[in-house]
């Protein structure tokens, strides 16, 4: 069978951002080709358009086909050839240049991965939207963590009732690299993770407990009601929060937490949930991904390892997996299942079908508005001393 039967050829993916400095434009990069079935074939890779040009054999980009601006790279490769323009797009700049890329991108009929926060505010993500409700485009969102097989595996464990009716979520993402003022230092990621012209109005909240947020989503498919929730500035000068929590009530009856810090010493990158249901309970952890603890009253707690063979490891979890159990898979593997799965609806789209922008394997659209809005009302309610205001959205809603 070819690569991306029926269309038997590569996807050609157009890279927005990841110039010369960038971290996440690399990695999106990676992930998108690691499976084979993309190839970066043109690029608006940075806002100087000398940098862009520059960043441009990095990529192995041709020069004919590194931009100066997202806007001629958008009109030039509508106006190529169907087998030669490119088939997606990649968006890996700062969150306030998300929107503006993603809705011209849509709007010309490319497909679209952005990464997180899907815009800058909740006005951008409705708007957004919109616009892909009224294409056929495929639109996926880069929460990179629901890639990973076990909680893929975990997923659909929950989904099928294995824990019972579930009755907490804790979440959590801590890091520690914001412990000093780093963005006074001209430290390119902080200068513009704390920005609020550039990041929104969050800072840690919108940077990483988006995440974890999305990770209980994901996992359990429980419906958001309310949510309380403080925020803190804990580094002297900063402009936006460094450290909060948040308490959600969902419609179910469950209470879910979500912590995030940047300025807890020695963590790095620590995406943590705890699952607890009714006829047991689950712990997986980012930074250890290739195991997994389900527990129960009265029994010898299990350690779920990924293995793509084992009886017990369900067909989610095993059609996320490369390689045989003892082979460590993570970051990358898990970014390039979230593009993989966007890539069979791109590919099914290419042969006239049309694609569900829904219910997805992958993060999409819906989601992105879901954690624009998670964002917003956590700023709200910490602004108003954690009272509890709604997190109901129609876009989760059917």
């Amino acid at each position: 069978m070819g690569i991306n039967a029926p269309l038997n050829r590569k996807l050609r993916m157009a890279l927005v951002g990841g110039g010369q400095g960038s971290f996440i434009g690399r990695v999106h990069s990676i992930a998108a080709c690691l499976d084979n079935r993309a190839v970066v074939t043109a690029g608006a890779l940075s806002s100087n358009p000398e940098r862009a040009k520059a960043s441009a054999p990095d990529y192995d980009i041709a020069e004919s086909r590194a931009y100066s601006s997202y806007q001629e790279m958008l009109e030039t490769e509508a106006k190529l050839p169907e087998d030669e323009r490119i088939d997606f797009v990649s968006i890996t700049t700062p969150n306030h240049v998300h929107f503006e890329v993603a809705d011209a991108a849509v709007k010309a009929g490319f497909n679209v991965v952005c990464d997180k926060p899907m815009t800058f505010d909740l006005d951008q993500a409705e708007t957004l939207l919109k616009s892909v409700q009224e294409s056929n485009v495929v639109f996926a969102v880069s929460h990179n963590y629901t890639g990973y097989p076990l909680v893929r595996q975990a997923r659909e464990m929950i989904l099928n009732g294995e824990l019972g009716e579930i009755n907490a979520i804790r979440s959590q993402y801590i890091q520690g690299w914001l412990r000093t003022q780093l963005e006074a230092e001209d430290q390119k990621q902080a200068a513009w993770r704390t920005d609020p012209s550039k990041s929104g109005a969050a800072g840690a909240f919108g940077d990483i407990a988006t995440h974890a947020y999305n990770l209980g989503r994901y996992m359990t498919g429980l419906l958001p009601e309310t949510v309380s929730c403080s925020l803190k500035t804990f580094v002297e000068g900063r402009k936006l929060d460094d450290y909060g929590t948040a308490i959600i009530r969902y419609e179910s009856g469950a209470l879910g937490s979500v912590t995030a810090s940047q300025i807890s010493h020695g963590r790095e990158n620590d995406v943590e949930i705890e699952i607890d249901g009714t006829k047991g309970s689950l712990k997986w952890r980012q930074e250890n991904p290739n195991e997994m603890i389900v527990r129960q009253n009265g029994k010898p707690h299990q350690i779920y390892t990924r293995d793509p063979n084992a009886p017990f490891t369900n067909g989610s979890g095993a059609a996320a997996c490369r390689l045989p159990s003892g082979h460590p898979e993570a970051f990358f593997e898990a970014f390039a299942n979230v593009y993989s799965s966007a890539f069979d609806a791109m590919v099914a789209r290419a042969a006239g079908e049309t694609v569900e922008q829904r219910d997805t394997v992958y993060p999409n659209v819906y989601d992105g508005v879901e954690g624009m809005y998670f964002i917003q009302q956590c700023v709200a309610s910490s602004s108003q001393d954690a009272a509890w205001l709604p997190l109901k959205h129609a876009a989760a809603r059917k």
